[in-house]
């Protein structure tokens, strides 16, 4: 007994030697702890905002999918556009191909919607945070020049990693259900039949369109929540109030990249009806000499007018919201 305890307490001596000769554990600093506690909030922040904006662009879009396909119709083909028009043709594909037949187009629109509004989201959270980091406004509004930068930058980054997605949406838009089965077909067939630079055509359009247009949205959005904290008191608008800055946004956004839209849904389209076009300014010229201007270069953007605005309106507040309940969770967890 007195040999297991002599080997017992000289095993246990070995164990602690390095411990008693100094060799101590390492000990975690406080700026370490800080610096490792920052990392995740940033994580945390990173992720809460790709899921806020993926959740905006979903319900958004999904809530006003029956006008935006019913836009896009109009957009690329030579018929006029009224309101009534408009009216007919949702009744005669409400009749034709049933109540569902309206949101056609929707699943390769939530495809992708859902990574567009996530990366823009989280992008503009994180070029706001860096653009106030580099002008020293870090953790406050940021000026109107860095709140535009960001707003576009956001915008210019997801419409790059998404593109390919709305131009397969453009297609499901405007053709029957017999030519395309679904979104991988889609990709198989352009790729066979007209090229992988095909998935591109339209991409210059669409750049120079989200410029002004994601542009001004973050920045009227953000500038109208600034304007109001400082005449209300409240850092927190109300829900309705939200609603009604997002669809200001929406409003000025799509109206000022609204013929940069038109053409770019004809060059996605060209493929399918029957038209050659291949350059900006081509597209331009031709829209204008066959339909003028305003019925041309304009066409559907009374109807943008009412969905525009809502759309925006749903998916800021969504957005919004979503942030603040994920930190509330977090904070009782």
């Amino acid at each position: 007994m007195s040999g297991e305890s002599a080997g017992m307490g000289s095993g246990v001596q070995k164990q602690l030697s390095p411990l008693m000769k100094g060799e101590v554990l390492p000990i975690t600093s406080s700026s370490q702890l800080e610096a490792s506690y920052e990392d995740i909030k940033r994580s945390r922040s990173v992720l809460n905002s790709l899921f806020s904006g993926a959740l905006a662009g979903a319900v958004a879009k999904t809530a006003v999918a029956p006008l935006d396909r019913t836009k896009i119709i109009f957009q690329v083909s030579s018929a006029r556009f009224s309101a009534k028009e408009a009216y007919k043709l949702i009744y005669r594909t409400y009749l034709k191909d049933g109540f569902l037949s309206l949101w056609r187009g929707n699943s390769a629109t939530m495809v992708r919607v859902i990574p567009y509004a996530a990366i823009q989201f989280c992008a503009h959270e994180q070029y706001k945070r860096l653009l106030g980091g580099y002008c020293g406004f870090q953790g406050k509004a940021l000026p109107p020049i860095p709140r535009l930068v960001a707003g576009s930058l956001a915008g210019i980054t997801a419409a790059m990693l998404t593109y390919p997605l709305d131009m397969v949406r453009a297609r499901m838009a405007v053709t029957p259900k017999e030519m395309y089965s679904n979104i991988l077909h889609i990709f198989v067939r352009i790729s066979r039949e007209e090229g992988l630079k095909t998935l591109y055509r339209g991409f210059t359009p669409t750049i120079l369109g989200v410029v002004p247009y994601a542009g001004l949205s973050f920045f009227t959005y953000e500038t109208l929540k600034n304007l109001h904290a400082e005449q209300s008191g409240r850092l927190q608008p109300y829900s309705y109030e939200r609603l009604a800055f997002g669809a200001c946004a929406g409003l000025i956004g799509q109206s000022a990249s609204y013929p940069l839209d038109v053409v770019r849904r004809r060059m996605q389209t060209a493929g399918v009806t029957g038209h050659t076009y291949g350059t900006i300014l081509g597209t331009m010229r031709e829209i204008v000499s066959e339909e003028g201007v305003v019925r041309g270069l304009y066409k559907g953007l009374s109807m943008n007018w009412v969905k525009g605005p809502v759309a925006v309106g749903i998916s800021f507040t969504t957005f919004d919201l979503t942030q603040i309940l994920l930190r509330k969770l977090y904070q009782k967890g």
